[in-house]
């Protein structure tokens, strides 16, 4: 989590982030997870999102995040949780102290060649690393004209996949899901992203008015209370050697 303007953006629109992003489905927060886990380090936690899944399973959890003013968010929904400053290339947490690392939406931030070490660094031996990332599904027609307003991701998977030694047996899944939403959230969601946060004024306001009159002029959408939005949920994991 490279400490540039654009990854460190989100601060501004950290209330459009949790009212806009979608969670994440509990097939892959479970794929995640390996057998046994208690102590689970939720990196580039942000709002929240995925720290409420671990939480709701009974976990001890620990959120770590460089963002201030979305960790003041995550804490007012999840006051019990430990949130601290950090990044993966320096987390505050000593050696061999959690059962996995999971980071959602934000390794493609993470400068490898340091945050690998780091994340190893925390976990046990046998400890998991786990990554996954929400991509809406473009297959449907209004969601591709809605890419094409705001330049959705390609899949993250493709780029973003490599976890090099000490981690062995990488694997790597998929969860195709729908995220129920207000048309209002809509545009919340597309105001958290950082290419809209970070673009000048007139960008922004171009793509936020072209999300408005999609939503006005398409028929899946006009007049709709709410807006189904399909997702893939990306996902990679690998594990640590046991050890001896």
């Amino acid at each position: 989590m490279n400490a540039t303007p654009r990854s460190l953006s989100f601060g501004s629109q950290a209330a459009a982030y949790e009212r806009g992003r979608p969670s994440y489905p509990p097939e892959a927060v479970d794929w995640l997870l390996p057998t046994g886990a208690r102590t689970v380090l939720d990196l580039g936690a942000g709002t929240g999102k995925l720290t409420t899944r671990l939480v709701e399973r009974g976990l001890d959890v620990v959120a770590v995040d460089p963002i201030a003013e979305m960790l003041e968010v995550l804490s007012a929904s999840l006051p019990d949780t430990p949130a601290l400053l950090g990044t993966a290339e320096e987390i505050p947490l000593p050696d061999d102290s959690v059962d996995a690392v999971l980071v959602a939406q934000a390794w493609h931030w993470v400068d490898p060649d340091r945050a690998i070490p780091e994340v190893a660094r925390v976990l046990r031996p046998g400890g998991r690393l786990g990554l996954l990332w929400n991509t809406p599904d473009q297959r449907l027609g209004w969601v591709r004209e809605l890419g094409e307003i705001v330049g959705f991701d390609h899949d993250p998977l493709d780029a973003h996949s490599g976890l090099p030694a000490p981690f062995a047996e990488v694997a790597r899944h998929r969860v195709e899901w729908t995220n129920y939403l207000t048309p209002k959230a809509l545009i919340d969601l597309v105001a958290s992203r950082s290419y809209c946060i970070t673009s000048p004024a007139e960008v922004r306001t171009r793509a936020l008015q072209g999300v408005r009159d999609l939503l006005a002029r398409h028929p899946a959408l006009t007049n709709s209370p709410g807006v189904a939005l399909p997702y893939i949920t990306t996902c990679v994991r690998a594990d640590l050697p046991a050890g001896d």
